[in-house]
């Protein structure tokens, strides 16, 4: 099993992604940190989220491996054009500039990989849960 808690960046890194997701039990884990992308696995709890954001200057891309939640993308963050409900083996592309939220609106822990283009978080940014992420002086909020 891959080791989880360690940034692996920028050297090579393989890895079976659908286990290490799974397998993560943080909100958010910097798996891999290279000069132009970025790879973070979450689990987010039965009515937890990750909290509106936008990203100006890099795309992600998350998939979910588990779970079921809501996925939320617009121009701002009252308004959220896209509202569609997401579950396992589903892929989200959030372009650049976009305000967007995950909800988890099911009873399982969602667990999915993020991946920036360019990295968004601090090489190695380990957030055991949402209060530590929103509390990190590193994180945009």
């Amino acid at each position: 099993m891959a080791d989880l808690r360690t940034d692996h960046g920028p050297k090579p890194y393989v890895l079976d992604i659908e286990k290490v997701t799974t397998d993560n039990e943080a909100f958010r884990d910097t798996l891999w940190t290279g000069k132009f992308l970025q790879m973070t696995v979450m689990a987010i709890p039965a009515g937890g989220e990750i909290g509106a954001e936008v990203h100006d200057d890099h795309d992600q891309f998350l998939r979910l491996e588990a779970g079921k939640g809501r996925i939320m993308i617009g121009d701002s963050p009252d308004k959220l054009d896209v509202d569609q409900v997401v579950e396992d083996d589903f892929a989200v592309f959030v372009p650049a500039g976009k305000w967007h939220n995950m909800v988890n609106e099911g009873e399982e822990t969602i667990k999915l990989y993020s991946i920036y283009a360019a990295p968004d978080h601090v090489p190695g940014t380990y957030h055991e849960t949402k209060d530590d992420a929103d509390n990190d002086p590193n994180e945009q909020h």
